[in-house]
């Protein structure tokens, strides 16, 4: 289980765990927060092939999915 502060995570480098399509480094490029800046969502881009998601940023938690930094 990673540890997470989720106001630290903009800009953040991950690698996932088990990659798709080629794409195993990414980078949280933008936080979707309430109205009380409450972190909610994240968007989390491809840095291969530039490709966005949008995730909840619990699921950067779960060791099994991803890695902090690029390795």
């Amino acid at each position: 289980m990673n540890r997470l502060n989720p106001r630290k995570l903009l800009l953040s480098k991950w690698t996932a765990a088990h990659p798709q399509h080629r794409e195993k480094h990414f980078l949280v490029t933008e936080l979707f927060c309430d109205e009380e800046g409450t972190v909610l969502d994240i968007e989390l881009q491809a840095v291969l092939t530039r490709r966005s998601q949008r995730l909840s940023w619990q699921t950067l938690q779960d060791d099994r999915d991803w890695r902090m930094g690029w390795q």
